[in-house]
């Protein structure tokens, strides 16, 4: 099984108000940035929308580490 590093975070300075996130998920030799924002949300949804995009992104089963 492939193993893959999933590296995230999450901002809403203004909770609630505009928040992003960013995401790296990190193969053997390949890094792969995501990213996203929205415009009424919360600190806590931003984080867990970057675990959320790189779960999804993953298109075959994969031994995950979040971090």
């Amino acid at each position: 099984m492939k193993k893959v590093k999933i590296y995230t975070d999450g901002s809403c300075p203004k909770n609630p108000g505009r928040g992003g996130y960013a995401t790296l998920l990190i193969y053997e030799t390949e890094t792969i940035e995501l990213t996203g924002t929205e415009e009424d949300s919360t600190n806590n949804r931003m984080e867990i929308m970057g675990v959320i995009s790189g779960l999804e992104a993953l298109g075959e089963p994969h031994q995950v580490e979040i971090c």
